[in-house]
């Protein structure tokens, strides 16, 4: 009887080591999706002052386009968390749309061949972003139900395991991004 006791301890034991060790490489997992969607951005983010500075050969009267950006640059490398990043970052999306739009009331910017490859980096940038987010959105997912699954949810917060936030917009910013932006010309 006495094995079987010291058997059934060792098992619970064992599967308890398996399960945080599970745990922390999910977290991990995270931890280092974030930081993928991280080195995007600042990809992002230093591709846009040269964006700026070549459409301001072309139209340096569009002195108010040009601050937005910036502004919404500055924001978004101070923004912090998913969601603010998200929003930040969804705020410079729009204010980059804008600069790109300009393209179509400069004839000569538009067939700017600086122009058109940093408007073909700054496509390649944002598709390996979105990619980045989802995947950093599919582990927290995975995060998320590990933790709040049983039985681990009678033990995990304990551990200092807890939600992780997606890398979402929010409801109030999603109904900002889908009024389109005023180009003024």
């Amino acid at each position: 009887m006495g094995w079987v006791v010291l058997g059934l301890i060792v098992v619970v034991v064992v599967w308890l080591i398996m399960t945080y060790n599970g745990l922390v490489a999910m977290r991990q997992r995270v931890n280092q999706a974030f930081a993928d969607i991280d080195v995007q951005l600042k990809q992002r983010h230093d591709l846009i002052p040269n964006l700026v500075e070549t459409v301001k050969g072309y139209a340096s009267h569009e002195k108010e386009t040009f601050d937005a950006v910036i502004k919404a640059r500055n924001q978004a490398q101070a923004a912090s968390g998913p969601h603010d990043q998200a929003a930040a970052e969804q705020q410079l999306t729009g204010a980059v749309g804008r600069l790109l739009a300009l393209g179509e009331a400069y004839p000569d910017l538009k067939a700017s061949a600086n122009f058109q490859q940093l408007q073909q980096d700054l496509g390649n940038v944002e598709d390996k972003l979105a990619a980045a987010r989802r995947f950093f959105n599919n582990a927290v997912s995975e995060f998320n139900a590990a933790i709040q699954a049983f039985p681990a949810v009678f033990f995990a917060p304990q551990m200092g395991f807890s939600p992780r936030e997606f890398f979402d917009v929010g409801e109030e910013t999603r109904a900002q991004i889908e009024v389109a932006p005023t180009v003024k010309f």
